[in-house]
């Protein structure tokens, strides 16, 4: 069986709801994106962060789970110091509410496929998240998550299908983005907390 690991890149957070610390948006959001890859079965979990983070990736993470430091936030810079396993997947550290089986669909083509990567839900540009079987390919061009698109990603590939277009989700990016948390989801409790002290309905 192929050695898997899923990685929480905790990048910068530019927006956080009216009355809500954008720190401690930052940490809410991250540490519901941390508690969720810990419940998947089957892979390995990390936390990628710059040095300034360090101290958030170590605050928030579990006991013996791996932290990397990396010059730049970009699934490239993660890829890049993985050491021993066969296949890797980053996705960015604003989705509290993500559903487990999203992450289990962009990690899925790999046994076919040397790259994957999961759009943000609704269009626009930026991406939920890049796996690839390591080490990376080296047409693989350097993908900033907040910008990035599947065409980028495809952009050098031998052939399109390389890189396989999965399932999306949105992020936490904006105030219409907020107003599609489902209350009625699981999960997503420090998140929900938060809000839920700034006198925000959860």
């Amino acid at each position: 069986m192929a050695r898997r690991v899923v990685v929480a890149m905790l990048g910068p957070v530019h927006w956080s709801p009216p009355g809500v610390d954008l720190a401690q948006w930052r940490a809410a959001l991250a540490e519901d994106v941390i508690d969720l890859f810990a419940t998947l079965n089957e892979v390995e979990v990390a936390v990628a962060v710059t040095p300034a983070d360090r101290a958030l990736a170590y605050a928030l993470v579990w006991p013996g789970t791996a932290v990397y430091e990396v010059a730049e936030p970009t699934p490239n810079a993660v890829f890049a110091v993985l050491e021993g396993y066969d296949q890797a997947a980053v996705l960015v550290g604003d989705v509290p509410d993500l559903p487990a089986l999203t992450v289990g669909k962009l990690l899925r083509p790999l046994s076919s496929r040397p790259v994957a990567v999961a759009p943000v839900e609704g269009g626009g540009r930026g991406l939920l998240g890049v796996a690839v079987r390591l080490p990376a390919p080296e047409w693989l061009p350097t993908l900033e998550l907040d910008t990035a698109t599947p065409a980028e990603a495809r952009a050098n590939a031998p052939r399109p299908g390389d890189v396989a277009v999965t399932t999306g989700w949105r992020r936490l990016r904006g105030p219409a983005d907020l107003a599609t948390l489902d209350p009625a989801f699981e999960g997503w409790e420090a998140t929900r907390a938060l809000l839920s002290g700034s006198g925000r309905p959860t």
